[in-house]
């Protein structure tokens, strides 16, 4: 994968989980054609550049309470 297709990765999933819609960490995966694990490494990388994002069970979600749009 590519740098710039990963922070383009990051984007979605940063506009996804503002909408409260990624779905679970293997949903992402089969969306975004990549392993699980990838998307695991890719929300961490998220999470290290201050933003805020968590994986809700309630809603099988990973979610924010900023707005990215």
């Amino acid at each position: 994968m590519t740098r710039i297709n990963r922070e383009h990765l990051k984007v979605r999933i940063l506009k996804l989980a503002t909408l409260k819609s990624t779905g679970s960490p293997a949903d992402l995966a089969f969306r975004f054609d990549i392993s699980e694990r990838s998307v695991k490494r890719i929300v961490s990388e998220i999470r290290e550049q201050g933003n805020e994002i968590r994986y809700s069970p309630l809603r099988k979600s990973y979610v924010t309470e900023i707005e990215y749009l």
